[in-house]
This record gives C-alpha cells, sequence and structure tokens, in this order.
C-alpha cells in the first residue's frame, strides 16, 4: 500500500492577483468556438509558464462547477502546454492541446482542450462508476501530482477519458520498482464534451485524496506535477508538458515533474 502523506513548500513570487469570475452561458456553438479560441490565443501566454527558470503550472482561486466547462475564471488561470512528445521532439499541431487548474478550499481542478481532427480511440461501452484499469491505452488526459514537493518520488495520478471515464492512482518509485495503489480512491470526477475539431475534459480532485490530513493549500504552496495527453496509436500518442526524455515512452519519471503552484 502506497502511503499518503500531505506536504506543502512555499515558494515566493507566486502571483496574488484577485479572480472575478462570471458565468459564461453562451450557447453550445459558441462555447465551442471560444474554446478554439483560447487554445490558439494562448500561444502568446507561453513565456509565462516558467518561474526561475522552471516550469510553472500556475492555479488560481475559483468556485466552479466542473461542467462549467467554459466559465471565465479557466481564461484567468495560465495555460499549460501539452506540445511535445514524451522524448522532447514537437508532435503535430493537430494533436496540441492546453491545461489550466482552478483550485477551491474543497478540490483541485483541471481542465484540458484538445485539438481532436482524427477519429476519437474510446472504449465502445464506457463505464463511469467505477475506475478503468487500463484507461491509458486509449485516448486520455493525466495529471500527476506530488503533494510533497522533497518527496516527488510518491505522487498520484489522474485520468479522464472525452467518455468521462475515469481511473485514480497512488504510486512509489523505488530503486528497484513502481509500486501502484490500484485500490486507491480519490473521490474524483470527470466532465467531458466532444466538438467538431477539439475535446474538452475536467477533472476534479478533493484535498482528503492526497492524505488524511490534507487541506486546501496557503497561497504560495507549491507542489510538484506533469501533464499528458495520449491520442491515437503508436509511440507518437505520448504528449508531455514536461518530456520525461526516457528511451521508451513512460511518463513516470518524477524528477521530470515541474511546478504546481497556488494563487489567488
Amino acid at each position: 500500500m502506497v502511503s499518503r502523506l500531505c506536504a506543502r513548500r512555499v515558494m515566493p513570487g507566486v502571483g496574488r492577483r484577485r479572480i472575478f469570475a462570471r458565468s459564461n452561458r453562451e450557447n453550445r456553438s459558441e462555447r465551442a468556438a471560444g474554446s478554439k479560441g483560447n487554445l490558439v490565443n494562448s500561444e502568446r501566454n507561453k513565456k509565462t509558464e516558467a518561474m526561475g527558470g522552471e516550469a510553472v503550472i500556475n492555479a488560481r482561486f475559483a468556485n466552479v462547477a466542473l461542467d462549467e466547462l467554459d466559465h471565465a475564471a479557466w481564461n484567468e488561470a495560465l495555460p499549460a502546454h501539452l506540445t511535445r512528445l514524451w522524448s522532447g521532439e514537437a508532435t503535430t499541431p493537430t494533436r496540441h492541446a492546453e491545461a489550466r487548474v482552478l483550485w477551491s478550499k474543497k478540490s483541485l481542478s483541471v481542465r484540458f482542450v484538445c485539438r481532436q481532427t482524427e477519429p476519437l480511440i474510446v472504449h465502445p461501452a464506457p463505464q463511469t462508476k467505477e475506475k478503468t484499469i487500463g484507461l491509458w491505452e486509449r485516448d486520455v488526459c493525466e495529471i500527476f501530482i506530488a503533494p510533497n514537493a522533497d518527496e516527488p518520488e510518491k505522487y498520484f495520478e489522474f485520468e479522464a477519458a472525452p467518455t468521462g471515464e475515469w481511473i485514480d492512482l497512488a504510486l512509489r518509485i523505488t530503486q528497484t520498482e513502481r509500486e501502484t495503489d490500484w485500490q486507491y480512491q480519490s473521490g474524483m470526477t470527470v466532465a467531458a464534451r466532444v466538438d467538431e475539431g477539439f475535446v474538452t475534459i475536467a477533472l476534479r480532485v478533493p484535498w482528503v485524496a492526497f492524505g488524511v490530513n490534507c487541506s486546501a493549500p496557503q497561497i504560495g504552496t507549491c507542489w510538484r506535477a506533469n501533464l499528458f495527453r495520449c491520442v491515437g496509436t503508436g509511440s507518437e500518442r505520448y504528449i508531455a508538458w514536461q518530456p520525461t526524455r526516457t528511451a521508451q515512452p513512460n511518463f513516470h519519471v518524477p524528477e521530470a515533474f515541474g511546478w504546481l503552484c497556488f494563487s489567488d
């Protein structure tokens, strides 16, 4: 059984600009167009992803329902871009994706907006009541999170598919093996939408998932994390925010994790 411990590191320099969120009630086609525009326009923000020379995801504080995939608060969170293969090589632009992170007193939320011009690879009869083992063999978005920045080898894996399927795992990397707690239950929830040319997937994880004594982190706290997308077939399906640069596709490389920092 992989032990769960909630630990935090506070780093200086994390932004403190207040968010004032409003609801976006546009119709479905307008929402889809907005998501496309956000993905394209966010290219200009890439330079803001590094703090002190290190890759950083800035999580913004906001209370948003998980199925509000186009809430204005999402646009207040800076995007993390998934544009490279696990190896570090550039992937085709038609497979580019971005992720934005929000947090509240109750939970952590991640929204992926993915370009999707090829047929989806999903389960023909998906179920969402229980975790789906082997979900990573189909199209999926993932976040790995290590709450204790001093022990990134102890981390959690959360995956969500365009079908709403999900899986949550607790892991630990040792010198000889990778230990996986297959019975881990985070209480995560998922919302997803498929539009022409794009897929939007959001997942939410309550703080208790990171340990029995876990509560919402303080502003300025930073955890370790990485973001991934699997799409299509073959070795070029493995896309990463921070490439792991292994000889063969492998996302389980804690030393490649960037930072997930909580701002207001």
